[in-house]
């Protein structure tokens, strides 16, 4: 490349010379300060012998091998994956195909009315949907090692160490240094994101209740700060995936900050007519860009999908999803603020639990950069083989409880429950509160934080008068977590449908390691053959409600998954919160 394309690196490297020799100075450069020529003189054994260049042309040589043996350890992984007889493998069989034309002629499709005002039980039923859809997806994590090893394939390839920073540079992809904290990053992603869904919804059943004006008005306060909260994690979550996908380009890290903050570079409005898609995307990165305005972009992405259907085809798996986990969050707000008088977000009200989780936050990532998952998560595939995601998950377990002093479920069970009862305790006494004369009643955040000793020495005299359970938010597979919400039923007998009905219900409740996969279509139409109704709501979420036949107790939200197809672990996910909320197992279906 260097004579026939005239490769050269950024950098002349003046009077500086590189060695490739065997042992610990292979790749150390040296460079001459004073006497060139004799300095050159005494190189130049090594540079007849070849092992001696100049520095311009030993970075690229260096460069070479780097990749060059990230080739060779990505080949090597899947020559292990081939081989191995103990690692657990989702091979696919083949996928079922149907025609659209049969499809959509047995869908009962019902379009989803104008956004209108919502009562609170519906708000709080669908708060509680997508509490249990996370809690799901959580004892996935916990408890099947293909969901563990995606989401942490997710997070290690979506670092932000892989966005050049402001002199082009990029960190390794390929390296097992960056790992654990990935591992780290992915559990607690999964636990935070539960735990604040369950604080919202105890937020809301509350309001129910709550008579009192000024209660109302600091429960409302405490509402809009978690759903700003959440917003902004769903928005960091959107932002972490188009920078190293398909914005790559449109982002710039700075090197010198603890954390490789991300900021974007240019203006986004340049694409409207070249790149429509990623112009709306990067507008929902933004910063400035609040709920109310990310209304906006998602409508307009709908929009474009409805008319151009294979745009949405060109972003990747963790792209869409949390596209799609954003608009979910975006369309809960509003529908939120159309059914009550959301107060601004404030910085200084109602701001305990989001200090406190701040906190939390702080501590996990101070053990990221201690905690050595290699022996069981590199390479991550490894993850798959017997025990591995086990081992790996009670070692963080392990390591959060001496860190930190207790379970990470328990802290974050007793951060909901402490502001819960600080909100409950205030409002038993707004009669005699001072502020009660504004009509706020206020909840005052955790200004006075304690040192981290005091901390974890408190989480352990707590643990001492725990009750003998485990958290609900347990990631130790090796503990039963209690499961709130289901009832003991009575054996439901099978529902008689059609051959391909079944034949998608036994792909998707198939206990099999080689299980199939079905696409979207095929499922829906498998639903609609059950009387099911699907009606379209925000951005990929469908509601399921079941017809009055099957004395089904409520409607369930599905996501439409990225392409279409359901496969790998998205089967177990769908098959589990339909067991979960219907009883449902292969059993359950017999062909008519």
């Amino acid at each position: 490349m260097m004579r026939t394309r005239n490769l050269r690196h950024v950098n002349s490297f003046k009077n500086s010379y590189m060695f490739f020799l065997d042992g610990g100075v292979y790749g150390r450069s040296y460079t001459s300060l004073q006497d060139h020529d004799a300095t050159l003189a005494s190189f130049g054994p090594a540079i007849r012998a070849g092992v001696c260049v100049p520095r311009s042309t030993g970075e690229l040589i260096l460069t070479r091998q780097h990749y060059m043996c990230q080739l060779l350890n990505i080949m090597i992984e899947d020559i292990l994956d081939v081989g191995s007889i103990s690692r657990s493998k989702q091979e696919r069989a083949k996928r079922l195909t149907q025609s659209a034309s049969t499809v959509h002629s047995t869908l009962a499709i019902v379009q989803s009315a104008k956004p209108g005002k919502i009562e609170l039980p519906l708000l709080i039923s669908n708060s509680s949907d997508r509490k249990s859809f996370l809690d799901e997806y959580l004892s996935l994590v916990c408890n099947e090692p293909v969901v563990l090893a995606h989401d942490v394939n997710v997070w290690f390839f979506s670092r932000p160490e892989l966005v050049a920073d402001e002199r082009g540079r990029i960190l390794p992809a390929h390296t097992d240094r960056y790992i654990s904290s990935a591992f780290v990053e992915a559990v607690h992603k999964a636990v935070n994101s539960a735990a604040i869904w369950h604080y919202i919804c105890r937020l809301l059943e509350l309001l129910r209740g709550a008579s009192h004006k000024a209660h109302r008005a600091t429960l409302l306060q405490e509402i809009s700060n978690m759903c700003q909260l959440e917003y902004n994690r769903a928005q960091s979550m959107l932002k972490r995936h188009i920078s190293t996908g398909i914005g790559s380009k449109w982002f710039r890290r700075i090197s010198n900050s603890s954390n490789n903050r991300l900021v974007m570079k240019g203006d986004p409005d340049l694409l409207t007519r070249e790149n429509p898609q990623l112009q709306c995307l990067l507008r929902l990165c933004q910063p400035e860009t609040n709920a109310s305005q990310a209304m906006h972009w998602i409508q307009k992405l709908d929009d474009l999908y409805k008319s151009h259907p294979s745009e949405r085809e060109t972003l990747q798996e963790r792209e869409a999803d949390s596209l799609c986990d954003l608009a979910i969050t975006v369309g809960f707000i509003q529908s939120l603020s159309l059914s009550v008088a959301i107060p601004p977000f404030n910085k200084k009200k109602g701001q305990f639990f989001a200090s406190r989780a701040a906190e939390l936050g702080a501590e996990l990532d101070q053990i990221k950069t201690e905690i050595d998952l290699t022996d069981f998560a590199a390479p991550i595939e490894n993850l798959l083989e017997p025990d591995m995601a086990k081992n790996s998950l009670n070692a963080l377990d392990q390591c959060i409880i001496n860190n930190m002093g207790t379970k990470m479920g328990f802290i974050y069970e007793d951060l909901i429950t402490d502001c819960t009862l600080r909100l409950t305790e205030r409002a038993i006494n707004d009669q005699a509160d001072q502020q009660a004369k504004n009509c706020f009643i206020s909840l005052p955040s955790d200004t006075s934080a304690q040192p981290r000793e005091v901390r974890i020495q408190e989480r352990r005299r707590k643990d001492k008068t725990r009750p003998d359970h485990s958290s609900i938010y347990e990631i130790n597979p090796s503990v039963e977590r209690p499961v709130k919400g289901m009832q003991a039923t009575e054996p439901m007998e099978p529902l008689i449908v059609k051959t391909a009905t079944a034949a998608t219900f036994f792909t998707l409740f198939s206990k099999s390691e080689a299980r199939g996969s079905i696409t979207w279509a095929a499922f829906e139409a498998a639903m609609a053959d059950l009387g099911f109704s699907i009606i379209p709501e925000y951005g990929s979420v469908y509601a399921f409600t079941p017809p009055p036949s099957l004395a089904l107790r409520k409607s369930i939200k599905l996501h439409r998954p990225h392409r279409s197809r359901i496969e790998g672990y998205q089967l177990l996910f769908l098959a589990s919160r339909l067991n979960r909320n219907y009883g449902w197992t292969s059993q359950s279906f017999q062909v008519a």
